[in-house]
């Protein structure tokens, strides 16, 4: 379900993502305004590719998907998001604050239950194997 809010919430926190950054931009340094255009294009298409996979390797139980998904979250996304929360160069906004605050929610909650959710996908499906392989030692 966190996939599901979190697919509506995404053009939500582009749209803020966006204005805030066009009410802040006369105000940044050159090599931060770079860093967050540069951040934005970036988490874009990262967070449309792992609400891709986490969608597909949740819906049909495929491990390659999860667990890119799961490496997308921890090394990609997440670092990102807490730049852009922690960092005072970027001059975060109140509402720079809330929208990413909610997106590093999601985040938050997602990977704990991507990892056991892959743990358990990769048990069944290897206990599937094992099954297939003693059928045809006793065939």
């Amino acid at each position: 379900m966190s996939l599901y809010f979190n697919t509506f919430y995404f053009p939500v926190w582009w749209i803020c993502d966006v204005l805030m950054l066009q009410l802040k931009y006369v105000l940044l340094p050159d090599h931060y305004k770079f860093i967050l255009v540069t951040l934005l294009i970036l988490m874009s298409v990262i967070e449309v590719i792992r609400l891709y996979l986490g969608y597909s390797g949740n819906l049909q139980e495929k491990v390659p998907e999860l667990a890119g998904f799961w490496l997308l979250s921890i090394l990609l996304q997440l670092p990102l998001l807490l730049f852009l929360l922690c960092d005072p160069g970027v001059k975060p906004l109140p509402l720079d604050r809330a929208s990413h605050g909610i997106l590093a929610a999601f985040l938050l909650f997602q990977i704990p239950v991507s990892t056991l959710t892959l743990r358990k996908t990769t048990r069944r499906l290897a206990g599937r194997f094992h099954q297939l392989g003693d059928l045809r030692e006793h065939a």
